[in-house]
This record gives structure tokens, sequence and C-alpha cells, in this order.
């Protein structure tokens, strides 16, 4: 990470200088602000950390429990979400702690003694090359503490606003300003805010998405499931191991969790009826345990401690729409109201795609918002939130309903009944990069460019996340990942891969300084550092010892700060000393090079050849205000 831009400062460098803009916390809510977050799980707390980088963004997050979570509900972190924490800057913390998911085990009735399980499989659980990241595992609540940290740390300062019930939200089309009022109970007394903008980050039983209009629609599977953290001693030998057993007592679902002694366990319960609620059943935590035990057999489980437990039935259900605006009135009202996470997409948990895809949600919408805000974009740029992410969300309940039955169903009698645990295995493995969280690809839009100069760069797909390797750092020869550059601050990223000769690198650098139709001139506003909007870095297949810093161009080689202060972190040799480099792993062409238009959210945007100027600054100026 890079500091002391504007001048020594001593002590955490994660703790940044509190802006004058920023609003102080007190325990009446501002009467008004430009976003009002409702709910602080996943999806709540990725938006407010994102906004809490902006003071000049007045934001305000409510929940309405008493304080932060503490213990239970998920714990999967996708490789995808890790390398959006690098974005915010505790990866390396979530790492430290987290249980990593290496392989997954598969157990079935055994042949000759069926009431036994036996293990028939074995896979890796992300494959090679996939993500410089891991797939992990870490309670929930740690994450909350990750984001409230880096909130508490932000220049806004920003904390939650606990114990304050959603009780109505009204949007006034006539209201020059301000248009959306929310009405919220603190310890029985009513609060009103208004607000530019509003994202219900509430839940399953979301409040904003109720007084929006819109509704969950899908079905039930009608089978209730148990889920515990346990403490326990077992002579099952894979218990470290992410593990899908299934029995004919059942099915279970083992998740090895942080601290190297925590187990999660899903446990598969009974069929319900037809009208029935998982909550008519009154299932124990003894039940579960019970449950667990026979599934096991003939292995033991001597559950010590429950640090946390819960039923629920699956059941997959989304929004037709993640906005208040209604279908077919796109282009005469932008959208005020958003809803994100479990407010507009549910599912069973047992993929380990909900919070996930819910962090992935806001991400989306957070740098939309603050380009909005800021007056980068017009707000007809929010429109795309619902596009994006409404396709995703269809996505993920496809795969769940899928996952869940086959989860569920029995094995195999030899009968033709039953599931083939095999089958399973393969299911499993063909999705193991959507389970990774790197599946998703936007559509072309305005946004997302089409694929025409694809073969430019055929391993950084257009629509899909930039997939980061590594590269060496001229100024110090020092091996970085080029994708940690894209930090979670609302700026695009421009990553130029020289060809054999360097001079399109040269002419880009040209045309981005002195053309009246730079995106760069264009959009910078006066007195910001040359990089605020568009962080240009270069890749040159020379080797370091090749390239000198100081004759690089000066977008290059910026002057920042108050100081003018030169930075060194933009120029890179794709020369390694072993293995592979970043052209032959991402496919891009050596002779030609390539530009890779990469979004606040880390998605590409476009691949463009290096002297395709014009195109690069009409793909702007389709969204953007000068």
């Amino acid at each position: 990470m890079q500091f002391h831009l504007d001048g020594f400062r001593p002590g955490d460098p994660q703790l940044h200088p509190v802006s004058p803009l920023a609003l102080p916390h007190r325990d009446a809510l501002p009467a008004q602000v430009d976003v009002l977050i409702v709910g602080c799980g996943p999806a709540g707390l990725t938006l407010a950390a994102q906004l809490a980088a902006f003071p000049e963004i007045r934001t305000a997050i409510v929940e309405q429990k008493a304080g932060p979570l503490e213990k239970g509900q998920a714990d999967g972190i996708a490789c995808r979400t890790m390398e959006m924490f690098e974005a915010f800057d505790f990866a390396g913390r979530v790492l430290q702690e987290s249980c990593w998911i290496n392989e997954v085990t598969f157990w079935k009735p055994d042949e000759q003694n069926p009431q036994n399980i036996t293990r028939h499989g074995r896979v890796q659980d992300t494959e090679d090359g996939l993500s410089e990241f891991p797939h992990v595992v870490l309670n929930q609540a740690r994450v909350h503490d990750f984001y409230l940290e880096t909130m508490r740390n932000s220049p806004s300062r920003l904390a939650p606003h606990y114990s304050r019930k959603l009780l109505n939200v009204e949007v006034d089309e006539a209201a020059a300003d301000y248009p959306v009022t929310v009405t919220l109970d603190h310890a029985g007394q009513r609060e009103s805010v208004r607000a530019r903008y509003v994202v219900g980050c509430d839940g399953a039983r979301s409040a904003t998405r109720a007084a929006i209009g819109r509704e969950l629609k899908g079905e039930a599977a009608h089978q209730a499931w148990g889920v515990m953290d346990v403490l326990a001693v077992t002579d099952f030998p894979d218990i470290r191991y992410k593990v899908a057993i299934q029995s004919e007592a059942g099915s279970i679902l083992i998740i090895p969790r942080e601290g190297g002694y925590l187990t999660r366990l899903y446990v598969e319960m009974d069929k319900l009826g037809e009208d029935e609620r998982v909550a008519q059943r009154q299932i124990t935590a003894e039940q579960l345990i019970a449950a667990a035990q026979r599934i096991f057999y003939p292995y033991q489980l001597d559950v010590k401690e429950v640090a946390w437990w819960s039923v629920y039935e699956i059941g997959q259900r989304i929004c037709d729409k993640y906005d208040d605006v209604p279908a077919g009135e796109e282009a005469s009202r932008p959208p005020r109201v958003f809803i994100a996470g479990d407010a507009c997409h549910t599912h069973s948990p047992k993929a380990g795609q909900g919070m996930n895809c819910s962090m992935q949600d806001a991400f989306n919408l957070g740098w939309k918002l603050a380009a909005v805000l800021r007056g980068q974009c017009p707000p007809a740029l929010l429109h795309s939130y619902n596009a994006e992410r409404q396709a995703v969300g269809k996505q993920l309940i496809d795969f769940d309903s899928e996952w869940s039955r086959m989860i569920s169903e029995k094995p195999a009698d030899g009968q033709g009944a039953g599931l083939d645990p095999k089958e399973f295995q393969r299911y499993f493995e063909q999705h193991l990069r959507y389970t990774a969280g790197v599946g998703t690809q936007y559509r072309p839009s305005l946004l997302c460019g089409d694929n025409r100069h694809q073969k430019l760069a055929t391993g950084f797909a257009v629509g899909t996340r930039f997939h980061s390797a590594e590269v060496l750092r001229i100024s110090d020869a020092k091996v970085v990942q080029l994708g940690h550059a894209g930090k979670a601050d609302g700026r695009w990223r421009l990553y130029a891969f020289a060809g054999r000769d360097q001079q399109c690198v040269r002419a880009l650098c040209r045309f981005l300084e002195d053309s009246p139709d730079s995106p760069v001139r264009r959009y910078t506003a006066a007195g910001q550092d040359p990089d605020a909007v568009f962080d240009l870095r270069a890749v040159f297949q020379q080797s370091h010892a090749e390239l000198e810093i100081g004759s690089m161009p000066a977008l290059l080689w910026p002057r920042k700060g108050r100081y003018g202060l030169h930075d060194y972190e933009k120029v890179f040799s794709a020369r390694l000393k072993h293995g592979p480099d970043i052209y032959d792993l991402r496919g891009v062409d050596r002779e030609q090079g390539a530009l890779i238009v990469v979004r606040p959210d880390q998605y590409v945007a476009q691949v463009l050849p290096l002297d395709a100027h014009q195109a690069l600054a009409d793909f702007f100026a389709g969204f953007m205000l000068p």
C-alpha cells in the first residue's frame, strides 16, 4: 500500500485522516443524507465501506439489531470475494484467520454394508490458477468486523446507527432534491430521514422491499435442514475437509471452521408437508445431533458444545427487479430505492453463495452510486445495477435449485431409484468455477464492450472479473499481483500491455495527456491528481533492468499530492525469474499488445488495441459527464 503522499504521518497507515466533510457521528440520525443503507449484513457493510471512502458523500447506515453480529450465519468466502476483500485491504487478515478449503471428499453407503458410509471420491476444491486467493471459511461476524473497522478508519469515520426498525419508505418523484423519506422506529420514538438514495440490505424479510412493492417469487422444496457449529470428538477421518455425505439415514455437508477445532454441520432433517413450515416442527439442537450421529455411522460423533445452531427450509426465491422503477419506465425516471443481498434473492446456504453474492451486489452498486453523486455520471447509470445483478441472481437460483435437489436425494439403491453419488460429484466438479465466484460475465452494455478485440487478450474476457497475475515492478524489482492495484476507490483502471514495440504505449500516453478527446482530460477535474479518475498502469515485455522509470511518459510516473511526489508503482515488467509470464497466462498478443479497461468493481469493460484512441474516448463518452 502507498501512504505519506501528503506528508509524513506516523502510526497505522490504514487510519486515514478524518475529512473536514465527515459528518460527526451522533446518537440521532442526520435529517438529510445522500445514501441511507438499511441493514448491517454483508451487503450493507460492503456498500457502507465503499461509500465511506468518499467523505463528500453523506452516508448513513441503520440496523434493527442492538449491535454487531457476534456468531453464526454464513461462513464460506469464495475466491472472487477474497479478490474483492483485497480491494478493501483486509484480504491478508482473512487469510491469516480463516480455514482454507483445499479438497472436498464424498461419502456414500458401503456396497457391502449399506448402513455404513464409505469414502468414494476426492476432488481439489479450486482448480489451479483460478485465482491468486483460495476458497476459505470464516465466521460472518469477523467479516463484519473487518468492514466496520474499514468504515471507522475511513476519512468519513462512518459508523452504524443500531436499534433502528424501518417503518416506511416514500418516494416523491416531484421533489427537486432528497426525494426519499424514510421513517424509522428508535426505542419507541419515530425518526425521519430524507435521502437521495436508499438501499435496502435488510434480509429476506426486507421492509424496504415491501415498501417499494417488490416481492420474492419462487418455490420451496419442503425440506427441513439444520445447521450447527460444534466442538466435537469424532473418529470420522475427514472432519477437517469439506465433505458431502449421502447415507441411507440422510445427508450431511461438513464445513471445517477457522481455529482448527470448530466444525459446521448441515444436517438433513425431515421432509415437510405441503403447507407445513419448519417452525412447526420445533426441531431442537439435540435432534440435530441425533440425526448427525445416525448419518455418520459407523463413526462416532460426540458433541461437546454447540456454539450456534439454526433450522431452515430449502427454497429459492428472487425479485424480478432490484429497484423501485416499474418495468418499462426506465427511460423516464432513475431509480431511487434499491435492494441487495437476501432482500432480493434467497436460497439454501449449502452452496456457500449467499453472502458472496450479496457482497458482489453491493460492490456493483457502490461505485455507481459514488460516480453519480460525485457528478461523474448521470443518474441513468444506476439502471445498470438491476440489469447486471438480477441476471446473476437468476443464475444463482437455478444453480442452487439443482444443487439442493442433488444433495437431498437418496443414494442410488441399485434398482434404478435414487441418485448415483458419482453423478453428484461430477456436478460439483463441473461447477467449481461458479462456486469460486468467477463464473459471472456481464453482457454487452454501456459499461461492457463487445468481444471484437478479445483475441488481443483471450484471458481477460470482457464482462468477467480481471484475472490477476504476477508482474515485476521496475522501480524496486518487487513481484506483485497486477490486479491488486484495483482498490475500492471508485477509479477506473487502464492496463496497457505493450507489444514488441513500446511506441504504442507512449502514443497512448500522449493521447491521454494532450488530446481534447482524452478521457483523462475530459473527466478529471482541475486540481485533482492525474490518476484521480483513471489509473493507468503499463506492462512491458522487457526485463526490469532494460526499463528506466525516469524515461517513462508523465502519466506512468505522475507527480501527485501537495508536494508533487512521483508515483513509482505504475510500470511493470512481465519477465519473471520462473514460470510463464502474464502474457502467456492471459493470452495477451505479444506483437500488438492490448489495452484492458477495468471498472471500479474489478470487471473487464473493454479489450482494445493500444492505438484505438477514439474507441476509448467514445466508450467513456457513452456514460460519463465532463
